[in-house]
């Protein structure tokens, strides 16, 4: 979700120097039954130096690897890998100087371009995948394929084939006795677990209704006039595209993914179950110009359970709005906030603080059940979440109700067929330079969406 923290490197960023590092790759790949297991990842002991490499070196991949480094002594940081080199040196600086003798990264395990992290998944026994979330399924695949524990950020798709591909490396995953930790941190955290144990012990009785809310304001831009200025050229697409991927589909899925999956991941995690179906609208009445792609900027959808409850559902990047990033639900005893850790009606009961940062905790736990070696995978839950958010931008971009199969079978493809600087992307600027944004109730998009 953050913007790049470092400059751009003009050596790095002229044309010759990012094709001379890119690389062609068949963006679909095998299906994991197909590839030959090369070894199992075991549990290690307390003693055991536990290496990790860094795939995406965004702000994000630099929280989640110093995250990962505070876990214990035994842990280093030996490889990073990431398309845009200013960024990876960035983010390597950063690191070194929070945690000096642990990022112990040799110039030879700096992999640059879009098949860079075949090779940092290579030298690890824990990967981190915190790229950009099209790339999620491909990369996942390849550090199960090699046998690695993983980390992966949220969502893990953006698409239904890519939810698919996932869902099929968990269960390698779980075949190789690989750990695997999603981001959806409120798993970790104190105040939800204990709020949501009261909630399924029946605080509040029988769910009536639930509410959802991720609305704020729009968070980071990277224009296109800005890039160009820093790297003293015109971008191809493709970069363009990378550099400001929370605009486009193929990269981020839309915000209702990217942001409102921890969310719509507590109504799922309250319901113990997902949605069969959604509907829904939205669209984009205030967020205007080039440079903000193809996204929404606003979904309001209505997601049904399989016992008839509803969960209403907002998510908005408008300004001079009122704002809210929570979850509520309404049962036959009470009602709860449940991302503030209330309980109010027959009996009432409110969170008193105490518990460790979410984000830090779910790295402990993961490489606790590494090093004890007890079961941990937290990727279907992350993939059926992910679904969710998926389901829902489906019903706002067609203004049809979607089923949950219709979401899963899916054969819409966002993944462009070629990834290199030069490549284009199956998302292009139209005559007028902006970009074409869904078209609910249109027979054509429909067909584009589902």
């Amino acid at each position: 979700m953050n913007p790049p923290n470092t400059p751009l490197t003009p050596g790095l960023f002229n044309r010759r120097g990012f094709l001379s590092t890119s690389s062609k790759i068949a963006a679909g790949g095998a299906l994991l039954g197909a590839l030959p297991i090369e070894r199992f990842a075991l549990g290690a002991s307390p003693g055991d130096t536990i290496k990790i490499a860094l795939v995406g070196c965004g702000g994000r991949g630099s929280g989640a690897a110093s995250q990962a480094l505070s876990t214990g002594e035994s842990v280093q940081l030996v490889a990073v890998a990431d398309v845009h080199a200013d960024r990876m040196n960035g983010s390597l600086n950063n690191l070194k100087g929070q945690h000096k003798d642990k990022v112990v990264v040799k110039d030879d395990n700096k992999f640059v371009g879009f098949d860079a992290y075949k090779k940092a998944i290579a030298l690890a026994d824990v990967v981190i995948l915190t790229t950009p979330p099209g790339f999620r399924p491909m990369q996942f695949e390849e550090a199960v394929r090699q046998g690695k524990h993983v980390f992966t950020e949220k969502p893990v798709a953006v698409d239904g084939p890519g939810v698919r591909k996932f869902l099929a490396a968990v269960e390698e995953a779980k075949k190789k006795n690989l750990k695997v930790g999603v981001g959806l941190q409120r798993h970790h955290q104190t105040s939800m677990i204990e709020t949501m144990n009261r909630l399924h012990d029946g605080a509040i009785g029988d769910i009536v209704s639930m509410r959802a809310y991720w609305n704020g304001n729009t968070p980071w831009l990277n224009k296109r006039a800005d890039l160009e200025a820093k790297a003293g050229r015109k971008l191809t697409e493709m970069e363009y595209q990378l550099r400001n991927w929370y605009y486009f589909v193929w990269l981020c899925g839309d915000h209702i993914c990217e942001q409102h999956i921890h969310n719509l991941d507590m109504v799922n995690w309250l319901k113990k179950g997902y949605p069969v179906s959604a509907r829904g609208n939205g669209g984009c009445e205030t967020r205007k110009g080039k440079d903000y792609g193809e996204i929404f900027d606003h979904h309001v959808v209505e997601y049904t359970y399989a016992d008839g409850s509803i969960c209403f559902s907002q998510c908005r990047h408008q300004t001079g709005c009122w704002n809210e990033v929570a979850q509520h639900a309404v049962g036959t005893k009470g009602r709860t906030n449940f991302e503030h850790g209330v309980i109010t009606g027959e009996n009432p009961w409110r969170f008193k603080g105490g518990g460790k940062d979410a984000y830090q905790q779910e790295h402990d736990d993961l490489f606790a059940a590494i090093r004890n070696d007890t079961p941990y995978n937290e990727g279907e839950n992350g993939a059926k979440s992910t679904l969710t958010a998926i389901l829902g931008r489906m019903s706002t971009y067609t203004g049809k109700e979607i089923s949950w199969e219709q979401a899963m079978n899916s054969k819409v493809d966002t993944m462009p067929k070629d990834l290199a600087w030069d490549a284009e992307p199956l998302v292009k600027p139209n005559a007028s330079g902006g970009y074409d944004l869904a078209v609910p109730g249109n027979a054509e998009w429909f067909k584009k969406v589902v």
